[in-house]
């Protein structure tokens, strides 16, 4: 079970946001190089970066950035999230050293831009489904669709992306748990993988996921926790492994 750190990026700085509201920003850091070098020195066997500006501006804003922390750890998979919008974008990250790119809210607009990509970077390509209460949130939270996150979810494994990001927008960022209960029902209607997101606070969190690996369950973004501290990064990590050892 990978425990994989949030990096936020807005301004070219590390931050969090709480329930995606770009209002509601708490600054970390103004060098996420070296927030994410923490991290890998933490032991992070993945990273999971979000370019805030650029999910708000529908292209990139904070490449460089992306880029920089890529170049400084070559060896760790990044995935990136926020305003990949064409295949260009995408092309860029993959040549710059990042593994993921992940596709949100184009995902559930447009559909076949999914398909199109997995098709042209196959193995590079996740999906990020944002939801509550089982319907899918786009446009940065803003406004939930009609579409069925489970229904989603299944065409965007037959399309052939990498791994499906669930995150519970009611959870995310509030410091209030995670929701097994959704992320298991998802995790268990695909064979793909799922990453869990939104909600991890503490070790408990940590203990209760573990438990659900088998299901295909294969990690957890955390943020808030993390910088805020109610969940010491190492230690997190370092019990996930002894959970999970042998699953």
């Amino acid at each position: 079970m990978l425990l994989i750190p949030a990096i936020d990026l807005k301004d070219g700085k590390c931050v969090r946001l709480r329930q995606g509201d770009m209002d509601q920003t708490t600054v970390f850091s103004d060098d996420p190089v070296a927030m994410a070098t923490k991290w890998v020195e933490a032991g992070a066997r993945r990273l999971h970066l979000v370019d805030l500006n650029g999910a708000f501006a529908g292209q990139p804003v904070n490449a460089g950035v992306v880029e920089a922390i890529a170049a400084a750890h070559p060896d760790v998979p990044i995935q990136v999230g926020g305003g990949i919008r064409d295949a260009d974008t995408v092309q860029a990250y993959l040549d710059a050293g990042v593994q993921y790119v992940i596709i949100g809210t184009k995902a559930v607009t447009a559909p076949h831009f999914v398909n199109d990509l997995c098709l042209e970077f196959p193995g590079h390509v996740i999906v990020g489904l944002d939801a509550k209460d089982g319907k899918v949130a786009v446009d940065g939270w803003s406004k939930l669709s009609r579409h069925d996150v489970i229904d989603m979810a299944q065409h965007f494994e037959q399309d052939g992306v990498e791994a499906i990001i669930y995150t519970d927008i009611s959870r995310d960022g509030m410091m209030s748990g995670v929701n097994i209960d959704a992320t298991v029902k998802l995790a268990k209607s695909i064979t793909i993988p799922v990453i869990a997101s939104g909600g991890i606070t503490n070790l408990n969190d940590v203990r209760a996921l573990c438990e659900t690996k088998e299901e295909g369950i294969i990690g957890a973004i955390t943020g808030r926790a993390i910088y805020e501290g109610t969940l010491d990064f190492a230690e997190g990590q370092k019990l996930a492994d002894e959970l999970t050892a042998g699953k």
